[in-house]
Order: C-alpha cells, then structure tokens, then sequence
C-alpha cells in the first residue's frame, strides 16, 4: 500500500535537526523511536544534503553511521535499514553491518560502482534526481519542463541500473523534492506525479519540513508538520508509494487514513470496523 521511511540523521547539520542525533547513542535511540511510531525503513546518512553542504571525507561518514546500523542489526529491528550515501565504500560498509538498501542522491553518477555493489548484494535501491550537487544545486535551478526532464532522468538512470544487473523489481525513483527546484517547480512535480509514476517504479517523495512549504507557510521547520502532512497525503494521492518523513507516526496515520478514505480498507488487529458504505442511523 504504502511504505514510511524515518530519517535518521548523523550529523551536525542537517537543516531540520542538525547536530541533535550527532551521537550514536542518540542516534540509535531516535531510530528506535521512529521505529515504534510505524516507519516500515530507517534511512541512516552521514552527510547532510541540504542546499550548501560540504561534502564529509569517506572515512568521517563511515565513523558515523556504521556503529548506528550494526547496533539497530543487533537489537532486533523489523524494520528495513537504508544506508543514504552516494559513496561506494560507505555503501558497502553499511551493507556489510547488515543494511538492505542504498538511497543514493545522486542515481549512482557519483560512484558507478554502487550500482554493482547492490546488484551483488540483492540489495534494493532509490535513485534521486538532483541538479548539480547540494553545494549547488539551489543556485538559479531551471528547467525547458521541469517532470519531462526529472522523468527524463529517471527512465536513464533506471535503464542504467538494470543494464548494472540490478532486477527492476528492487528500484525505487525520487524526484528530488527541493534538489535543485524552486517552489513552483517543486508545486508541479507535485502535482503531476501520475507522470513519473507511469515510468513503472514506485515513487519515494522527501517533502518533510523543507524550505519550500516554508515558502508557501510562513512557518519555520519546525512548525511544518502540518504542511508536510498535507504534502504527503497530496504526494499518495498522485501517485507516490514511500515517504520520507522526520515524523513518522503522525504521517502514517495521515496515509492511513487517506489509503482507507480511498480503498475502503484499513489494517486492524483486534475489531472489524464498520462498512465505509453503511449509513450510520444514530447522530
């Protein structure tokens, strides 16, 4: 139906929660909570993304998530761990202590080799489209139509994959919500996601707090919840299939909610609930 992905940053600036789950322990401690709150993937990331970053050497980025995802390994967690990196040792690193998916920023143009590497290991993926890189991605960002060519990029980078062996089965698209857009441009591939979607592939959509609902709002990140969930349920409702989300339990009750309205279904555990087409007789 739909999948809820919990970031998990490691870092001391990230533009959302920079430096507060800096510590592994901190880290591993948000990653369980996110876990509680229904995310069915924990994305692990060494090195902020944000518009300006610094790029963070291989060897730093490794210090900080590998603790991180060998002790969510070794506690038991359901959920699925991704490794977010666009770098082919922190890739396999993170593979090697037990990580099943690699979220790459920049569709394996900065490291080709990844694309092997999951393709040995039968790991699944995310290819994310994104102009230039996050120290310059936000400088004048334009487009001739900006889906056309986001959905230009994609069908490439996914033909790039497969050709690579990966089985088409275990990649997922993103189109990079604020890599390299404006608001409008990132209002239109909103909107006109059914046309991505129609590449095949399931849709990963990170619209949690970032700037551009900040725009629309007014409010600062962290007030945006409420925008982030109108974004999301938009982004299900377009076509999107996995969200990436700092607030896990609140979005996923959105998308519940939104996937019953819809389908008329919903998972329970303990009672059936009643007929969506029943008219209740009692006010």
């Amino acid at each position: 139906m739909f999948s809820v992905m919990g970031i998990v940053n490691v870092t001391p600036d990230s533009f959302s929660d920079g430096g507060r789950y800096y510590d592994a322990a901190a880290a591993i401690g948000h990653a369980r909570e996110l876990e509680r709150g229904g995310a069915d993937i924990l994305d692990v990331g060494g090195e902020s993304t944000r518009p300006g970053a610094d790029d963070v050497p291989v060897h730093e980025e490794h210090r900080r998530v590998v603790p991180v995802i060998e002790a969510l390994v070794a506690g038991g967690t359901r959920a699925q761990i991704s490794i977010d990196t666009s770098k082919l040792d922190v890739a396999r690193a993170a593979l090697d202590a037990g990580a099943t998916y690699v979220n790459d920023v920049t569709a394996f143009r900065h490291d080709p080799g990844i694309a092997e590497l999951v393709a040995e290991r039968g790991a699944d993926c995310c290819l994310m489209h994104m102009l230039g890189t996050p120290r310059t991605m936000q400088r004048d960002p334009r487009y001739d139509d900006v889906v056309s060519d986001v959905k230009a990029f994609l069908e490439e980078r996914l033909a790039f994959a497969v050709a690579a062996g990966i089985p088409e089965e275990r990649i997922q698209l993103d189109p990079g919500i604020g890599f390299g857009k404006t608001t409008e441009h990132n209002l239109e591939l909103l909107v006109r996601l059914e046309e991505l979607a129609a590449i095949g592939r399931p849709l990963v959509i990170g619209v949690s707090r970032k700037t551009f609902l900040g725009e629309i709002t007014g409010r600062e990140v962290s007030e945006r919840l409420p925008a982030t969930i109108a974004a999301n349920v938009l982004a299900f409702l377009h076509g999107a299939s996995t969200f990436r989300v700092h607030d896990v339990a609140p979005v996923k009750d959105a998308l519940t909610v939104t996937a019953a309205t819809v389908r008329g279904t919903w998972p329970t555990k303990t009672t059936t609930p009643p007929s969506l087409t029943t008219t209740s007789t009692t006010s």
